[in-house]
């Protein structure tokens, strides 16, 4: 093997591996809407972190009072895949979407960034695709060499 075979197998070892270690989502706590912090505000995450978490509560301000306006109110973080479950299940009999009564509701998804959307849209095709292209790039460089 040569030298420059050697160097675009480590390469590319590299970009497969900080694509497993390297996970970012959006992070914001208790913001009004989907806009802003909640769109701008990225976090890599912690080595045991691998989903990101998103919380979505619809009711009135924690004071509440008699005839209090109801909003939104979207919390973002890094997670793992067991506290995202425990969380799922512990809010889902509160994930109703009525919009009479106070409600919470969340969701997780793999792959940089995926909770863009509250609703999960994307999953985890930006990182496959990423891995693929980069893999394609090094391989056309290889091949010239």
């Amino acid at each position: 093997m040569g030298r420059i075979s050697v160097i675009c197998f480590f390469t590319f070892l590299h970009v497969c591996i900080s694509q497993v270690d390297s996970l970012e989502c959006y992070v914001c706590e208790n913001q009004e809407d989907n806009t802003e912090k909640c769109v701008k505000t990225i976090m890599t995450c912690e080595y045991n972190q691998d989903v990101c978490l998103t919380e979505i509560k619809w009711g009135s301000t924690p004071y509440w009072s008699q005839g209090a306006k109801k909003q939104y109110y979207v919390s973002k973080r890094c997670s793992n895949k067991t506290e995202c479950a425990i969380t799922r299940q512990h809010y889902m009999p509160l994930c109703t979407h009525i919009w009479y009564q106070d409600w919470v509701c969340s969701d997780c998804c793999q792959g940089d960034r995926c909770n863009y959307y509250i609703i999960n849209g994307e999953a985890a095709t930006k990182p496959l695709l990423r891995v693929l292209l980069s893999s394609i790039v090094l391989s056309f460089i290889c091949s010239i060499y």
